[in-house]
């Protein structure tokens, strides 16, 4: 394909530039514990200085990859997928959404919902950055509120998130993994203060797994 064409692919979300592919155990929120194929998709501009895949954040990257095989790939491993990034809603994900639902798989995504929501999700978990706030569509649908927690300030920040999200969102505090010694001890003192909240950890690393 020409350069054009391929771009025109990508703009309609025929192919998307892919970063990497791997099924694993899901280490945070919601469905930890729990066996999923995670797709991460490259392309991000929020900006997070603690980012741990700041590799995915240059979208030129990652190879424009057709649809069609990564819906082939996924099938083979698990019934859950988890669409990530990069932030994937940089993309339409209307059409990688509904050929894996046609395959009968779970999708679910993890995002910042700096972007309007495209595509068909089985769960939404929404993690909100203070650079790039979510647009209403996101804080509407999201089944899960995951606020990461970087330093003291970020608790309010999590209060804020949680009154404009709809009712029925779980929500969730996640330390920040170079300052989970620092930060878990409060997330946890937090939560028994404020018992609408859940402690989040990303166990995939202690786990030392993807």
């Amino acid at each position: 394909m020409l350069k054009k064409e391929i771009q025109l692919a990508v703009d309609k979300g025929e192919m998307l530039p892919l970063m990497e592919e791997f099924y694993t155990i899901q280490g945070e929120g919601y469905h930890t514990g729990t066996a999923a194929y995670f797709i991460r998709i490259g392309g991000c501009d929020v900006g997070c200085h603690w980012c741990d895949v700041k590799e995915s954040w240059n979208a030129d990257l990652h190879p424009p990859t057709d649809t069609d095989l990564i819906v082939s790939n996924a099938k083979k491993y698990a019934e859950t997928v988890v669409i990530t990034g990069g932030e994937p809603l940089t993309w339409d994900m209307s059409l990688l959404t509904g050929k894996l639902k046609t395959e009968n798989l779970k999708v679910h995504i993890e995002t910042s919902g700096a972007y309007e929501v495209t595509g068909q999700w089985d769960w939404f978990c929404l993690s909100p950055k203070k650079l790039k706030l979510p647009v209403q569509s996101a804080y509407d649908i999201a089944n899960e509120l995951k606020v990461i927690i970087y330093n003291k300030h970020d608790f309010q920040f999590a209060e804020e998130q949680a009154a404009k999200v709809n009712p029925d969102a779980i929500l969730f505090l996640q330390p920040e993994w170079s300052k989970k010694e620092e930060m878990t001890p409060l997330i946890v003192d937090y939560v028994m203060n404020n018992p609408k909240w859940r402690v989040s950890l990303q166990t995939h690393k202690y786990l030392n797994i993807p």
